[in-house]
């Protein structure tokens, strides 16, 4: 498996808070049969700038020759949608804003205060660009995870899903599971990641979430939303056909 958003850089965001934690993250998620995680601390997002790529890559790279070749380490960031970043894109690399792995694929947090007529023309201005964006965790956005219509909108002009191992796990609570599981049922889920903050109470790793994803949804649709599509991302290539699973079972039976 693959987990395209990860918290595992130390003491630059609300992550890895040391290098040990650090560490430790990376081999729990190797031993949660993660082979490849992206890197992808917070950017454009107060107290968090973090837009000096040459220090995040090389954090990156200390963190790999720390950890040994397993998991795959990789460089990207969790862009926090603000009103210049369309201008801040267009300057890449001098920006500084990471796409993962070296794609066209960007990670973007919209910060939950924007309208869906604004969210609509972010996304469409990128995709008309040639960025493939990734909406992260839209089932914790109210306005996203209340209305699947508006996300149906915003994956049609271009943008792909990422909802967050722990809401599909239960972990986060009924209602985030329960959004979830409704933007799966629609077909509207493109990757689940840990969005890993520490070892405790955010942890990493995707084996838990993908057993879930077996109960709801089946082997191949778990396989896609783990392992498949988020290698597409990494070999910076078109997702496979987007399949709308038929969930089995209530989420309480998920969680079982």
């Amino acid at each position: 498996m693959i987990d395209l958003h990860t918290h595992i850089l130390p003491g630059i965001d609300d992550g890895a808070a040391d290098f040990d934690e650090a560490v430790a993250m990376c081999r729990l998620a190797a031993a949660a049969g993660c082979e490849a995680l992206v890197a992808t601390p917070h950017q454009r997002r107060e107290p968090w700038w973090n837009c000096d790529a040459a220090e995040l890559v090389q954090l990156r790279e200390q963190l790999q020759e720390a950890v040994g070749p397993r998991p795959r380490l990789l460089s990207g960031g969790e862009i926090r949608v603000d009103g210049e970043l369309l201008q801040e894109i267009e300057r890449l690399p001098a920006s500084g804003l990471l796409p993962l792995a070296g794609s066209r694929y960007l990670l973007i947090e919209l910060s939950g205060r924007e309208s869906p007529d604004a969210a609509a023309d972010l996304v469409h201005e990128l995709a008309v660009a040639g960025w493939r964006p990734v909406l992260a965790h839209p089932e914790l956005i109210h306005w996203l995870a209340s209305d699947p219509a508006t996300v149906a909108r915003l994956v049609a002009l271009g943008a792909t899903v990422q909802v967050t191992a722990m809401s599909v796990t239960g972990d986060f609570g009924r209602r985030a599971q329960t959004d979830a599981l409704r933007l799966l049922s629609a077909g509207l889920v493109h990757f689940v990641a840990s969005d890993c903050h520490d070892t405790r109470r955010r942890p990493p790793g995707l084996r838990r979430a993908h057993a879930a994803l077996v109960r709801a949804c089946g082997k191949d649709v778990a396989r896609r939303l783990t392992s498949d599509n988020p290698l597409a991302v990494i070999e910076d290539r078109p997702l496979p056909g987007t399949v709308r699973p038929a969930l089995s079972g209530s989420a309480q039976a998920i969680q079982e």
